[in-house]
C-alpha cells in the first residue's frame, strides 16, 4: 500500500503523469454516468433478483461493472469485446496467418485489434438478443415489437461500442490498459454498495464472523500480491562471438516464468461450463415426460450452486483450464528455438528440443501451484459463506483478482513513467 500511494504521489507532481490522471478519472466519471441511464420498459427490481440468483449473470455483471443488474445502454459492458479478444487469441495460435500478423510488431498489433472490433459487434448483437430472450421467458421485459427489438439491440450494441471508445481513450491518454481498468472501475464502484447492505442488517452477535470475513479478504488479497508478483527465472546465458576486432555477446539474462500465466480465463471458461447442468436441468423440469424431468431434477439439486459436488467440479474444471490456456499461451518449443536462435542457450541444458522439454518441465510445475490458487479463489465465495453466514459481503475472488492485478499492473506502468522521465531529464 505504501508503495502505491508513493507512486501516485510522485506520479502527481510530474506535469504529464498528472494530465493523465486526471483524463482517466474524468473517463471513469463519465462511465458511471453513463452506467445509470436506463433502458425503458424493463423491471429492474425483478431483474436485480434474477441476478442474484443466477451466478453466470453475476459473473457478466462483474465484467459490465453494474451496468447489466441495472440494464442501462451500457448493459452488455465489455463482455462482447472481451469474448472476440479471447477468441482471436485462441485463433492466433492456430492459423498461421494471424500468427504471423502478430509477429509484426505494432502494426500487426493494431490489424489484430481492429479484427477484434469487427467481431465484437456480430457478437454483441447476439448477446443482445439471448439478453432479451432471458428477460422475456423471466417477464422481466414484455414482448416487443420488430421495430422496438432493433432498436433495444441498436442500443446495447452502441453501449459496448462506446465503452470500447473509452477503453481506447485512456489506454492512448490516460494511465493503464483502457478495458482493465473501466473493470476495474466497475467493480470498485459496486463495494460502497455491498458494505452498506451487510452494516444495515448488521447485529452485535455477527461481529465475530464480520472479524473472520475482514481477515480473510486481506489474506487473499496478500496472496494475490504474492502470486502475481512471483515468477521463476530461469538464466539464459548468451554466446561469445568475434567479429573482426569485436567480441558480441557473452551476457546474461534471466527469463521470468510466472507461476499465474492465465490470470482470470480459467475462471470465466470454468464458470460458463459449471453452470450448464443446474441451467439444463432447471429447463427441462417442465417437460412433460415424468422420468425426463425427475432426472432434470436431480441433476438440478446436484449441481445447485454452492453444494459440495458443485465447488468440487468447478475447482478441477478451473484447474484443467489454467492448464490449458498456459499451453495455449506459452510454448516451450518456439521460446527453445528463439533462444537458440540468438545463440542463447540454458547452462546445462542442451539447446533445441532439450531445451523445450526443461521448460515444459518447469513450467508443468508452477503452473500447478497457480492453478490450485486460483481454484481456491473460484471457490472462495461459498468457503466465506460458509464459515461466516454473511451473505450481503460477499469475497468474490474473480473480482479482487481482477482489482489487485489491475492495481499492481497500472503501478508498475507509472513507475516505468516515472523511470524513463528520469532518463530524459539526465541525458538532456
Amino acid at each position: 500500500m505504501n508503495r502505491i500511494l508513493t507512486v501516485l504521489i510522485n506520479a502527481w507532481k510530474i506535469s504529464d503523469l498528472r494530465k493523465k490522471l486526471l483524463f482517466t478519472t474524468a473517463i471513469f466519471i463519465l462511465f458511471r454516468f453513463a452506467a445509470h441511464i436506463p433502458v425503458a420498459g424493463v423491471n429492474i427490481v425483478a431483474l436485480r433478483q434474477l441476478f442474484e440468483r443466477n451466478q453466470l449473470l453475476g459473473l457478466l455483471d462483474i465484467f459490465s461493472g453494474g451496468t447489466l443488474a441495472n440494464f442501462s445502454i451500457m448493459a452488455l459492458g465489455l463482455n462482447p469485446y472481451i469474448n472476440a479478444s479471447i477468441i482471436f487469441q485462441l485463433l492466433t495460435m492456430v492459423i498461421p496467418q494471424l500468427e504471423e500478423l502478430s509477429k509484426e510488431g505494432e502494426y500487426g498489433r493494431q490489424k489484430i485489434n481492429q479484427y477484434t472490433r469487427i467481431l465484437t459487434v456480430p457478437l454483441a448483437g447476439v448477446q443482445s438478443l439471448g439478453m432479451y430472450a432471458l428477460l422475456r421467458n423471466q417477464q422481466i421485459i414484455g414482448s416487443l415489437s420488430p421495430l422496438n427489438l432493433v432498436n433495444l439491440v441498436v442500443t446495447m450494441v452502441a453501449g459496448t461500442i462506446f465503452l470500447m471508445w473509452l477503453g481506447e481513450l485512456i489506454s492512448e491518454y490516460g494511465i493503464g490498459n483502457g478495458i482493465s481498468m473501466l473493470i476495474f472501475a466497475g467493480i470498485v464502484s459496486r463495494y460502497p454498495v455491498q458494505f452498506g447492505q451487510t452494516f444495515a442488517i448488521f447485529e452485535p452477535g455477527n461481529l465475530f464472523n464480520l472479524i473472520i470475513f475482514l481477515v480473510m479478504a486481506l489474506s487473499v488479497i496478500v496472496a494475490i500480491v504474492i502470486i502475481d508478483e512471483s515468477s521463476r527465472k530461469i538464466r539464459i546465458q548468451y554466446a561469445r562471438r568475434v567479429r573482426g576486432r569485436k567480441i558480441y555477446g557473452g551476457q546474461s539474462t534471466y527469463l521470468p516464468l510466472k507461476i499465474n500465466q492465465a490470470g482470470v480465463i480459467p475462471i470465466i471458461f470454468a464458470v460458463s461450463l459449471i453452470l450448464l447442468p443446474s441451467m439444463l436441468g432447471n429447463f427441462l423440469q417442465g417437460v412433460p415426460q415424468p422420468t425426463v424431468a425427475k432426472i432434470a431434477g436431480s441433476l438440478a439439486n446436484i449441481f445447485q450452486p454452492g453444494g459440495l459436488i458443485y465447488n468440487l467440479t468447478y475447482f478441477f474444471l478451473v484447474v484443467g483450464f489454467t492448464y490449458f490456456y498456459t499451453a495455449v499461451v506459452f510454448n516451450p518449443d518456439k521460446i527453445a528455438e528463439e533462444i537458440r536462435k540468438y545463440g542463447g542457450f540454458i547452462p546445462g541444458i542442451r539447446p533445441g528440443q532439450p531445451t523445450a522439454n526443461y521448460l515444459n518441465r518447469i513450467l508443468n510445475r508452477i503452473t500447478l501451484a497457480g492453478a490450485i490458487f486460483l481454484g481456491l479463489i473460484a471457490i472462495l465465495p461459498s468457503i466465506a459463506q460458509g464459515l461466516t453466514g454473511i451473505a450481503t459481503l460477499t469475497i468474490g475472488g474473480t473480482s479482487i483478482l481482477i482489482v489487485v492485478s489491475v492495481i499492481l499492473e497500472t503501478t508498475r506502468q507509472l513507475e516505468a513513467m516515472m523511470t524513463m522521465r528520469s532518463y530524459e531529464g539526465f541525458l538532456r
